[in-house]
This record gives C-alpha cells, sequence and structure tokens, in this order.
C-alpha cells in the first residue's frame, strides 16, 4: 500500500554517536525508547520560558538514521536552533532522500502509527513519493481535538499543555531535563489550566485567528473548523454560553 504525500513536510535525517542523546536533553518527550528498538515518538522543542517554537516527529527506522519530521514552514528556524545548541555533540543534520508519506488503513511494512492518535493512522518514509493528497485532515483534527503547526501551535505563544500534548502522547514528566521544562512542569503541578484548546459547536466561519467573544468579553480565539464544529483556544471559565468569532456562533460542546 502506498500512502499519499506529504507536500508541507520537511525530512532530516540524524547521523553522529550523539544524534539520539542531543535530542533527549532538548525536547519535551522521551527519546530513550528508540534506543532500543524501531520507533516513532512526537515531541516538541521550546523557548527557555516554555513556549512552543515546533514540533516534530523523531523516527528510529529499522536501518538508516534517525530522521525528523517537521512541518516545513518550520524547518529553518528550528535547524539555526538545533545548530545553536549542538555545540560539540556529534550528530549531524541534512535533508534526507526519503519521502513522508501518510494514510489510513491498514499500513504499509516499514510504517508507523500516528504516535499522536489512533484516528491519524501512519506514517512512512519511502524513496518514493505517495499519491495526491486526499484525506481530509482537518475534519480528523476537528473532531478529535488535535492542533496543528501554525494553526493551533503557534510560535513563541503557544503552551504545549493548553494544546493538549500530554492527552496526545508529546511530553514526559519523567524523563528529566530539557528546555523550557521547568515551566511545563509548574503548569503540569502547581495550577489548573484556565486556558487551552476546546471543541466547539460553529454555526457560519470566520478566518483561523478570528476572536471569540462572550458578551462584550473576548474569551478566546478560533482556528481549524470542518463539519460544523471547529478548534478553539478558550479561557474556559468565561467561554460559556453563545459566543461570536466575527459574524459565526459557537458553542462549546
Amino acid at each position: 500500500m502506498t500512502g499519499e504525500t506529504a507536500p508541507d513536510r520537511t525530512l532530516w535525517h540524524l547521523t553522529g554517536s550523539d544524534a539520539l542523546h542531543f535530542l533527549q536533553g532538548l525536547v519535551s518527550n522521551d527519546i530513550r525508547p528508540l534506543e532500543a528498538a524501531a520507533g516513532s515518538v512526537w515531541a516538541a522543542l521550546l523557548t527557555p520560558q516554555g513556549k512552543y517554537l515546533a514540533d516534530f516527529f523523531v523516527i528510529r527506522p529499522a536501518e538508516g538514521p534517525v530522521l525528523i519530521d517537521i512541518a516545513t514552514a518550520l524547518a529553518p528556524a528550528t535547524l539555526k536552533r538545533l545548530t545553536m545548541y549542538r555545540l560539540r555533540a556529534d550528530v549531524q543534520i541534512a535533508l534526507s532522500r526519503l519521502h513522508v508519506q501518510r494514510g489510513l488503513g491498514t499500513p504499509p511494512e516499514g510504517a508507523f502509527p500516528d504516535p499522536r492518535h489512533p484516528a491519524l493512522g501512519w506514517r512512512a518514509y519511502d524513496a518514493t513519493e505517495g499519491s495526491a493528497p486526499s484525506i481530509d485532515w482537518d475534519a480528523i483534527r476537528v473532531e478529535h481535538l488535535i492542533p496543528e503547526s501554525g494553526i493551533e501551535l503557534v510560535p513563541d505563544d503557544t503552551y504545549i499543555l493548553e494544546a493538549g500534548f500530554e492527552r496526545l502522547h508529546g511530553v514526559d514528566f519523567r524523563k528529566g531535563c530539557y528546555v523550557g521544562q521547568e515551566v511545563t512542569a509548574r503548569m503540569k503541578h502547581k495550577t489548573d489550566l484556565r486556558k487551552g484548546l476546546a471543541r466547539v459547536r460553529i454555526e457560519g466561519s470566520a478566518p483561523p485567528g478570528t476572536s471569540i467573544t462572550a458578551g462584550e468579553k473576548s474569551v478566546g480565539t478560533l482556528f481549524t473548523q470542518s463539519g460544523g464544529h471547529a478548534i478553539a483556544h478558550l479561557r474556559f471559565d468565561q467561554a460559556t454560553g453563545e459566543m461570536r468569532a466575527g459574524t459565526a456562533r459557537l458553542w462549546r460542546t
């Protein structure tokens, strides 16, 4: 089986004896399981203040170097940041000649389940491009409240716990230190989240990024919309009753 191509993704390969150890000290999730076996881990790179910079998949294929599957829009800034952190570590990052494929249903040999949610199917890394995109990924994301980089995940602004990274297996609270770990741990253990992503019912539509109001108060921001529902970032204690985003009407589900 061949999956569909993912034209908005960039694939790097990492070589060098420190590749996994290097990532372990930087990202939100535990990379160590990949030292023992092939697999895929979803993780985020954060600022020292705990704000999101990028998210990506770290893949250990059965054969070949470690791979990073990242949104193309985030790739240049992320590569610059990783290079800054590299120092004397034995790790080299280069573009891979493989292609990212993704799909639903029975996965092909060598594919990996998307670690975020079973509804997102599988991802594979192959020498050939996949078929033309045809799956409505936005509908899947809205149904299961899964954020996307460049939409719900905003560099230098988003906090990953507000974006659902714990529910989506993108953060590990036992792995030890990484960049932004202190703020993330404090949000987990010392506060109740008062803001975050929520699924809302919507009548009408508005551009992603439109402010959501309840009465005269701004209570959040509207993002991806599909099939009469949408993903929104809301202030939970204020987002009650009927809300507005431009001319659209919204209700929490």
